[in-house]
């Protein structure tokens, strides 16, 4: 089992930063792919950014969300910068790889955590 806890959401003011984090932790053998997704009131969850072997961010996030890892912690990391009040989510981590269940073997796993609200309001 591969669980997910998310840091770092609150009430930011218009132009401010945010910066959350999404630890894993479990069994994990190797991590292929980590993301964040959000979803606004009365909207689908949506791609915010992911990243594998490169990045890939949402065009209404481009040049001011910046997604990085740290390998070694198992933690993927989501810089937000210049929010605006469109940037209200609740928004999501997901990480994919393999982990090791004693019943099973190694095993793909893709795991999402549990949100983290962010507010950007004045």
């Amino acid at each position: 089992q591969v669980q997910l806890v998310e840091s770092g959401g609150g009430l930011v003011q218009p132009g401010g930063s945010l910066r959350l984090s999404c630890a894993a932790s479990g069994s994990i053998k190797s991590i292929s792919a980590q993301g964040w997704y959000r979803q606004a009131p009365g909207k689908e969850r949506e791609l915010v950014a992911t990243i594998t072997a490169s990045t890939l961010y949402a065009d209404s996030v481009k040049g001011r969300f910046t997604i990085s890892t740290d390998n070694a912690k198992n933690t993927v990391y989501l810089q937000m910068d210049s929010l605006k009040p469109e940037d209200t989510a609740v928004y999501y981590c997901n990480v994919e790889g393999r982990y090791y269940n004693h019943m099973r073997g190694i095993i793909q796993f893709r795991s999402w955590g549990q949100g983290t609200q962010v507010t950007v309001s004045s």
